[in-house]
This record gives structure tokens, sequence and C-alpha cells, in this order.
């Protein structure tokens, strides 16, 4: 075998599924746990710090059998925001697309404010997202705190 198949098997093909592709490696756990990953009964394969001739090292999820709606995936986009969502149907992708980030995320962000009421009682969290930018950065919809990218803490 040449060199170059080798090296193109370094992650399994998938017949039918889900592959999240240009996840910066020093996220990539996060994107585990924000899908739950570990609960999944399939083939889920995880390739961490592969080389990239964009990113210099990346990380790719391949997950078997398995198709998200978009408003989850697109979760994805606060902590991965250049990621790329490709559908996998028969061996063939049938779908590619950047995540987008949504304009408010209920539930998936821990307010950074100890006095904020999302911290102090039984409810979801609700932030905004107030820039969609270079530095995502979301108020709280309680407090109106704000945090940026870095300081996210997934619930």
């Amino acid at each position: 075998m040449e060199k170059r198949n080798k090296k193109e098997l370094a992650v399994a093909a998938l017949e039918n599924g889900t592959v999240i592709d240009h996840i910066p490696s020093e996220s990539l756990f996060k994107v585990v746990d924000l899908l739950d990953l570990k609960s999944l009964k399939v083939s889920v394969t995880i390739g961490f710090n592969l080389d990239s001739a964009m990113m210099g090292k990346k990380s790719i999820i391949k997950i078997a059998d398995t198709f998200y709606p978009e408003d989850i995936l697109n979760r994805i986009a606060l902590i991965a925001p250049h990621a790329v969502i490709n559908t996998i149907k028969d061996y063939d992708v049938v779908d590619k697309h950047p995540v987008t980030l949504p304009d408010e995320l209920i539930d998936i962000v821990k307010c950074s404010n100890p006095k904020c009421i999302s911290n102090n009682e039984p409810m979801r969290t609700h932030f905004h997202v107030i820039d969609h930018n270079n530095e995502v950065l979301l108020r709280c919809h309680h407090c109106e705190c704000t945090i940026n990218q870095k300081e996210v803490l997934l619930k």
C-alpha cells in the first residue's frame, strides 16, 4: 500500500451517520460532552490531534447511524465555531455545512454570576448571543452578565 493510502486510513470510513470535522483539538472533549456521546450505543470514532493543513492540528468525530437535528449540532459552534458537519449515507457525503451559532442558547451554558437566579433556583439557563463574529459574546437573560467564548462553562 502506498504512503498516501496509509494516511487516509487514519480514521475509518463511515457507511451512514454524522461526521463532525475541523474541531479544535482543545475543544474535542467539550463537544463529546455536549453531544453526550458516551451514552450512545452505536459506534463512535474519535480522532484527536490529527494533522490538518488548515488548522495545524484538529479533531474529528464520526458517529455511526446517528443523525442530529440542526439545532443540536449548531450548539457546537459555541466551542468549535469552525466545525463542519457532514451527513453520510451509503459512504457518500450527502450534506456538508459549517455550524452556525443560534441567537439563543437554552440550558447549555452555566452563568458565571454566582448571584444569578439560574444558579440559585431550579430553572433553565438562557443566553442571548450578542456577537456572532470574532469573539462569541453571550448575555444572560436573567442577570444580564456577559461572558465570552473562553469563559463558557457548559452545564
